[in-house]
């Protein structure tokens, strides 16, 4: 039964994704770079807030049961988040010799995602107290 949250939040997330990236090169007149790149961040707070917010330290117990872990954490915002879309983007940038966008693309990506993920846990660990 988890497949099944698994893929409907799979599905939701991809859904959100296509329209986030689209909202944020539409309202900030962005490339399609950035756009990608504001998913991968707001998704990366999303799932370390609700990481914080719906497991325990240990992990063993949760918050909520299997089958929102599954909806939420593994399948929307595993839908959510880009990175096979930065990796293609990357390859892409790499082939145009683009060697500056490359690495402020990587950069970017890697520690904007990671201090999104940490703050979005260090918020969601307000919710535990």
């Amino acid at each position: 039964m988890s497949y099944f949250w698994i893929a409907l939040g799979s599905a939701a997330g991809g859904v959100t994704r296509a329209w986030a990236v689209a909202w944020f090169i539409r309202r900030f007149d962005l490339a399609q770079f950035w756009g990608t790149l504001a998913v991968n961040v707001t998704g990366s707070f999303l799932v370390g807030l609700l990481s914080a917010w719906l497991v325990e330290d240990s992990g063993a117990n949760s918050r909520a049961g299997s089958a929102i872990n599954s909806l939420l954490l593994i399948g929307f915002c595993g839908g959510y988040t880009t990175f096979s879309a930065f990796s293609l983007q990357t390859l892409q940038l790499l082939r145009e010799d683009k060697w500056p966008m490359v690495m402020a693309n990587v950069i970017a990506s890697v520690f904007g995602c990671l201090l999104a993920v940490g703050l979005g846990y260090v918020i969601g660990r307000t919710f535990n107290r």
